[in-house]
């Protein structure tokens, strides 16, 4: 009986590698992290002075406001975390 002929597999050769697809540096977001956590910072910063000065400081003239605008500002830093890679 004759045998049979045995093909020579190709050599593997691996794909070509991808440049930049997993840069950390570069990517032109590293504002990103210090704006949300200077956000978070500053929105609890202001609710903690209004309640602590019971309403004096930061702006007295806006009253229980002043809990909305500490809320902006950590609402305002959840939005630029959504910026982040």
């Amino acid at each position: 009986m004759p045998k049979s002929r045995i093909r020579k597999k190709a050599d593997y050769t691996p794909p070509p590698a991808k440049s930049g697809e997993f840069k950390l540096s570069g990517t032109g977001r590293s504002w990103v992290a210090p704006l949300m956590l200077a956000l978070f910072v500053v929105g609890l910063a202001w609710i903690v002075v209004f309640y602590v000065t019971t309403g004096d400081l930061p702006l007295e003239a806006i009253g229980n406001w002043n809990i909305v605008v500490g809320f902006g500002f950590i609402l305002a830093g959840f939005v630029v975390s959504t910026q982040w890679k």
